[in-house]
């Protein structure tokens, strides 16, 4: 493969700036798109210009993305269901009465509570985390939005719950995915390694610590007073000129007339597809554990499955049986006719058009990201400099920069577990410590990246402003990751 050095930084770097200080995220993404096809293909602006396109065809040649992009389009059909079938109407009265006591008790401590709530549910569902942002959206959105709290205060509470749980109970997919990088760089038990390595990640802790103190404290700065501000004052949820990730048509849909308010048709919608994740994820990978483990069935094995499953493959058929199951409670409970849960099925995919090509375009420049290299350059830079007492911070800070980059915390593991284990045994560093920090780092830049797939979802599920959630998030992860490499730093120099 060529070597194409710091022009690799290119897409990602136009593609991120542009779309901080512009807004438009969908031209910002395929400018770095084309500019890279273009620097691939020697600065020839008609084939780099048909390599750029073709680049969007080719994400479908991809399984796991066509999956994936199917998924995002049939959370809309449930979102629609879960509204119209009086789903939320009747959480909201659950949530209601829960928020009048504690209001008899305290003013304006509602607020609090359903915050913490949302932070709580999302740190619960460690399953997966785009599972986790889209359940939390789903549920607290019309309550935020009834209690006057800005879009992107739910979009920064969703998405810094969920990775950082994912990956602080490994009990799940990302976490297998870690153990088969550890145990591909000789680590007899990839398991113990890995919960070894926990005491040293420090940046998740920090994180979901972050999202307490500025709920208890009640204490917003940066571009988040300003929408909580904004919120109080001037009841606009969102910023003028906002534009939110998911049509109106989705998040403002009001029970059927006649229909009776009931929680449970939303809650057993989603309580559906959060367990099904997990199931998934054993089935499709039972094959692989049998292979492993010919002649134990035990948790290993079982946790081996889950690790070697097809995460798009599980979201899309628990998302699908979610789908199926309502559909077929709503009928029996007279509710709907299934000529007419099917036109809600295809307006709840419309209206999720937007994230679909969002999440096309976030494929695509990722590919190209890859097919120059912009990851491993980035590594190899980092080598050049490194002493043995900074390596965990060194390597903290290059996987910030390359999950920043490319907007992806998986692919930045894959790039720096290889590149962190070999180098903290060669330079006699602490490996739990330097194996910490990679994934830590991964999960940071994937919070602060407007290219990550989790932010993209957190921006969806909140019908928030994609690039003000970016803003208004960004201080808080920052704090957090800040004091992550102060206390590497610190750890390194005693």
């Amino acid at each position: 493969m060529p070597d194409y050095g710091i022009l690799s930084l290119i897409p990602p770097v136009v593609a991120i700036v542009l779309a901080i200080f512009s807004r438009q995220v969908f031209i910002s993404l395929m400018l770095g798109i084309w500019l890279g096809w273009v620097i691939i293909n020697d600065y020839n602006f008609l084939t780099g210009t048909l390599a750029a396109i073709e680049s969007l065809v080719v994400v479908f040649q991809s399984p796991g993305n066509t999956r994936t992009i199917m998924f995002c389009a049939l959370v809309g059909a449930l979102i629609i269901f879960i509204q119209k079938s009086g789903g939320v109407e009747g959480f909201i009265v659950r949530v209601n009465r829960l928020l009048a006591y504690y209001e008899s008790r305290k003013a304006g401590s509602n607020r609090i509570v359903i915050q913490f709530l949302a932070w709580l549910t999302g740190l619960l569902i460690f399953v997966e985390s785009s599972i986790s942002v889209l359940t939390v959206g789903a549920l607290y959105r019309p309550v935020f939005d009834r209690l006057g709290i800005p879009r992107e205060k739910l979009a920064y509470i969703a998405d810094s719950s969920s990775a950082p749980s994912s990956m602080l109970i490994p009990f799940n997919g990302g976490g297998a995915f870690i153990m088969t990088l550890l145990l591909a760089q000789g680590f007899d038990d990839p398991f113990a390694t890995m919960i070894r390595a926990l005491g040293y990640n420090f940046y998740p802790f920090l994180a979901l610590i972050m999202v307490l103190v500025i709920i208890f404290s009640r204490r917003d700065f940066g571009p988040m007073r300003k929408a909580e501000i904004r919120a109080r004052e001037e009841g606009k949820l969102l910023s003028d000129g906002a534009t939110p990730m998911v049509s109106d048509e989705l998040t403002d849909q009001p029970t059927k007339e006649g229909v009776t308010p009931r929680s449970f048709n939303m809650v057993i919608p989603i309580l559906i597809m959060v367990l099904m994740m997990p199931l998934m994820l054993a089935y499709t990978g039972w094959g692989a554990a049998l292979e492993r483990y010919p002649d134990t069935v035990n948790m290993s094995t079982i946790f081996y499955a889950i690790g070697q499953g097809s995460g798009s493959t599980s979201v899309l058929v628990s998302v699908s049986t979610a789908i199926l199951i309502s559909m077929v409670s709503y009928k029996v409970q007279g509710i709907f006719g299934f000529r007419e849960m099917i036109d809600m099925t295809l307006k709840g995919v419309s209206g999720m058009i937007p994230l679909a090509l969002l999440m096309l375009l976030a494929f695509a420049i990722g590919n190209v990201c890859g097919e120059m290299g912009t990851g491993q350059y980035v590594a190899d830079v980092a080598k050049a400099w490194l002493s043995p007492g900074l390596v965990p911070l060194i390597i903290f800070l290059v996987s910030c920069f390359i999950a920043f980059s490319t907007g992806t915390s998986w692919g930045t593991f894959a790039i720096m577990i290889a590149i962190a284990v070999p180098m903290a045994r060669g330079m006699d560093a602490n490996v739990y410590m330097t194996i910490a920090a990679a994934l830590g780092g991964g999960v940071y830049g994937d919070h602060c990246s407007p290219i990550s797939d989790t932010s993209i979802l957190s921006s969806m599920a909140s019908a928030s402003d994609h690039i003000d959630h970016v803003k208004t998030q960004l201080p808080y992860a920052s704090i957090a990751g800040g004091l992550t490499a102060l206390i590497y730093l610190l750890m390194g120099v005693l």
